[in-house]
């Protein structure tokens, strides 16, 4: 165990030894420093808020924020100071020394964020879905926990880096380039989305702008991240879920004492949502949906599975054993996580709103759960409550941010770019990832409206386009570059054939099961066991032109 493993400790249990104290104290005034200049920043804003605009803040929640961010903004300084980054596995993976309890943390924050806690929350409420809709709680759960059984062991055997380290010795470096664009795509548009339903929060519960709440966010995060790497993300996480758990929890009993309880509130709830108050999927209720209910499930199920989010986690553990239970315990923690959210949504759906708050939660169901926050409980509650969102949106856009920028990094700019680059100044690059990656990510979150169905629809291409590529590489011996090439390809054609609102492409080819221009065959699906079987076939065909590649351990 490394020192900044017992400097850890020391900070959480009192455990190391007296003749570190020197050093221990002096790194906490190097983190206090910055944060009392975030403090005063945030201060300022705060004056100018109130003595040069009419902006109706509600100020005891701003104090609140500041306190939380002062906080959050602190631990990502003091990792920061713990240790020297010196080269890439120092950034990107914190030195593979993160221990089990750091590691669930980090992973199951990363994976419960704004989006997770606020979409929860809307697709219990909303007209039409209900608690049968709300997969991504346990979708993304079973992903975790099928990652860790059949994923994260091999991963950490081979000592990779990144996701698409297996996927370039597989298939070569111009093939994992193109193969980094979806995952690249997925992370940005992610970011984007999370800081996006921040706004919303932020404007109801505080009474701030959209854009003020993105952008204070977003660079507190980006900071933190670029001075600390991993090790920032991880510690602050640990902080981040604790606010969660504590603040939502908390929102709970003074809400349902509008609604009467929760038996009333859940006699309501299923009078309103009949066969939709249920998680079970069944034909009476999703009717001619049932198939396309099915192939969302699939997608999340598996399609969580190839993020660099969730190998950085993986690959930076202490060990292979390390690294399997971290992801099955993650899968469990973000199943109790999403307990709070679904309450609270089904609280919002039966509460009895006013005429001018009913139309806007008609209108708009993603303000579910600020409405809640902020017209059901006090104002006390109402700010700790944005707290634990504050702290769920941080923990989800530090740790997409940084992914994002291994792979960049990483897996574009020193293959392809500058191949004889030194550790020290690929560490240098990382960090400039960080910032230009995080900038395009507040700017796209400013600018685009429609970011969160961007978000869906970069989930729903790795699960098409990545998913096949990662397992054949893994585990099929025999895939080579032309198989993964034709299988990109039908993939590509038969997702895309089956066109995309948010795109604007309209379905190309004859799917059975068309409803209102919306193909609710399982298509998706179709797509990804049709581009895993052309990887397979396809490799073993073309054997002799073009000999698989053999796995090896990463040079650190």
């Amino acid at each position: 165990m490394n020192m900044q493993i017992y400097e850890l400790s020391f900070y959480f249990q009192n455990s190391i030894t007296s003749n570190t104290l020197p050093k221990i104290s002096m790194k906490k005034q190097a983190a206090f420093r910055p944060t009392l200049l975030l403090l005063a920043f945030l201060g300022m804003i705060g004056a100018y808020l109130y003595f040069f605009t009419e902006a109706d803040v509600f100020w005891g929640g701003f104090v609140a924020m500041m306190v939380f961010y002062g906080l959050i903004f602190y631990f990502g300084n003091y990792a920061a100071n713990l240790r020297k980054n010196e080269n890439a596995t120092d950034v990107i993976l914190a030195g593979r020394g993160i221990p089990l309890w750091i590691a669930i943390f980090t992973m199951s924050a990363t994976w419960v964020g704004g989006g997770y806690i606020n979409g929860t929350a809307e697709f219990t409420a909303t007209e039409g879905y209900g608690l049968m809709w709300v997969q991504a709680p346990w979708g993304y759960a079973m992903s975790l926990i099928i990652g860790g059984l059949f994923f994260a062991r091999i991963m950490r055997r081979y000592e990779f880096k990144t996701m698409l380290d297996p996927l370039a010795q597989r298939y070569g470096k111009r093939m994992a380039a193109v193969l980094f664009l979806p995952a690249l795509s997925g992370e940005i548009f992610w970011t984007s989305a999370i800081l996006t339903a921040l706004g919303t929060t932020f404007g109801t519960v505080l009474g701030l702008d959209f854009e003020t709440s993105i952008v204070l966010s977003a660079v507190i995060a980006i900071a933190y991240t670029a001075l600390g790497g991993l090790w920032a993300v991880a510690l602050t996480d640990i902080v981040q879920m604790i606010l969660l758990f504590v603040g939502l929890i908390l929102v709970i009993p003074y809400a349902l004492e509008t609604t009467g309880g929760w038996d009333v509130t859940w006699a309501a709830y299923v009078e309103k949502k009949g066969a939709l108050a249920s998680f079970l999927p069944s034909r009476e209720a999703l009717g001619s949906y049932y198939w396309n209910w099915w192939d969302f499930a699939l997608l999340l199920m598996f399609g969580g599975i190839p993020w660099q989010v969730y190998f950085q986690r993986v690959l930076s553990s202490k060990n292979e054993k390390v690294a399997m239970r971290l992801s099955i315990f993650a899968g469990f923690v973000c199943l109790l996580a999403a307990i709070p959210a679904v309450v609270i949504g089904i609280i919002g759906d039966v509460a009895p709103w006013n005429e001018a708050q009913q139309a806007a939660l008609n209108d708009n169901a993603a303000l579910t759960l600020p409405y809640v926050m902020r017209y059901l409980t006090p104002n006390v509650v109402a700010t700790i409550g944005l707290g634990a969102i504050a702290a769920a949106v941080m923990s989800s856009v530090d740790s997409s941010i940084l992914s994002a920028s291994s792979m960049a990094s990483w897996n574009v700019y020193r293959p392809l770019v500058k191949p004889d680059i030194s550790p020290e100044n690929l560490s240098k690059v990382i960090k400039r990832c960080i910032w230009i990656i995080g900038i395009a990510a507040t700017l796209l979150a400013l600018q685009v409206k429609s970011v969160y169905a961007l978000w869906f629809l970069c989930s729903d291409f790795v699960y098409c386009l990545l998913f096949p590529q990662l397992v054949t590489a893994l585990f099929d011996k025999k895939a080579n570059v032309y198989g993964s090439l034709a299988g990109f390809i039908v993939a590509f054609i038969l997702r895309f054939g089956g066109g995309d609102a948010t795109l604007g492409i309209p379905v190309l080819l004859p799917y059975p099961m068309i409803e209102d221009g919306v193909v609710l065959f399982p298509f998706r699906t179709l797509a990804m066991v049709s581009g895993l079987v052309t990887i397979i076939v396809v490799s073993r065909l073309t054997q002799r032109a073009c000999p698989p590649n053999v796995l090896s351990k990463s040079n650190e």
